[in-house]
């Protein structure tokens, strides 16, 4: 199979491409995101069409944050677009007149990676991404597993602390809740009311207030030296590398690839993560380690690893 089209869905925005088998992305284009479900299908068919009008496409890969069934056709649950058991294979073929594979998102970025960017050379691969929440993929001898129902790794719902903080999945001590974008704000928040004397340059780039801390100033401060905003980072991180010490129990890969908007800080953030990492791996002073490795496409995985998923049919 040739060209392949990838659609990324996102809360604000729907990004689809043309992509060659090279991981290439030739065309694409950007829709704002609809705020209704059956909006949401209508402009993932507008996307389709706009970047497939010049080039001679044979399937597409669809994105999508949720539970997609085994069939990879059905989202059976996704809680920012309110789809419940939404036949999204079906209403888009019948719009665009392709095949359509429908994908997890993570699932999506994690073949995207594997394929194309930090994971190539490796046979045995678990992905996460560090965003607003936790997602993540497994790619063991060199297929995506997605478990019996479709529903497999979805990590950042592993709970770590048993009664621990509310998730929005309704659960508590859910590993999202300590190592993501959002625990990330929380440290910040919590260390820089407790000891703003520490916080001066974080609370400078924002309003001044605690409650006006945002996540690309911690990032900015950091940066610059700032020691609430670093000791958030190590926070999130002794919690990032702990639960990549119990995934490396589980599936024992070769690498770790780490993606999301928290991972583009680099070694501010992948540092710490590594020796939290090494200190939690059970039996690791005797046993080979995995690597723990950046995300090398950024905001492109997702659509890149959709199309070429669809082009695995």
């Amino acid at each position: 199979m040739g060209l392949t089209i990838g659609v990324d869905i996102g809360g604000t925005k729907i990004a689809a491409g043309v992509v060659d088998e090279a991981g290439n992305i030739l065309a694409t284009c950007k829709v704002p995101t609809p705020s209704t479900p059956e909006g949401v299908i209508d402009a993932i068919a507008d996307a389709v069409r706009t970047v497939s009008a010049d080039h001679d496409v044979e399937a597409v890969g669809i994105g999508a944050a949720g539970y997609v069934d085994d069939k990879r056709a059905t989202v059976l649950f996704a809680p920012n677009i309110n789809w419940r058991h939404e036949a999204l294979k079906d209403k888009v073929e019948q719009r665009v007149g392709l095949p359509v594979v429908v994908e997890n998102d993570a699932n999506a970025a994690a073949w995207g990676e594997y394929r194309f960017g930090a994971g190539q050379g490796h046979d045995d691969v678990i992905c996460i991404t560090l965003g607003t929440g936790l997602g993540g993929g497994i790619i063991i001898g060199n297929k995506l597993r997605r478990g019996r129902f479709g529903v497999a790794a979805e990590f950042g719902h592993i709970r770590v602390v048993p009664d621990g903080l509310l998730c929005g999945c309704g659960s508590q001590g859910c590993w999202e809740q300590y190592a993501s974008g959002r625990a990330l704000v929380r440290y910040a928040k919590q260390r820089a009311n407790a000891t703003p004397e520490n916080a001066a340059i974080l609370l400078g780039l924002g309003d001044g207030t605690v409650e006006g801390i945002e996540g690309k100033h911690i990032s900015a401060a950091a940066r610059q030296g700032d020691p609430v905003a670093i000791d958030s980072f190590r926070e999130l991180a002794r919690w990032a590398g702990a639960g990549l010490a119990d995934l490396a129990s589980l599936f024992d890969p070769s690498a770790f690839i780490v993606g999301g908007g928290v991972s583009d800080e680099g070694d501010l953030v992948l540092d710490p993560i590594r020796k939290s990492f090494k200190r939690w791996l059970i039996g690791g002073q005797w046993r080979p380690h995995a690597q723990v490795l950046a995300a090398q496409l950024g905001g492109k995985a997702g659509l890149v690893g959709a199309a070429d998923l669809a082009r695995q049919g």
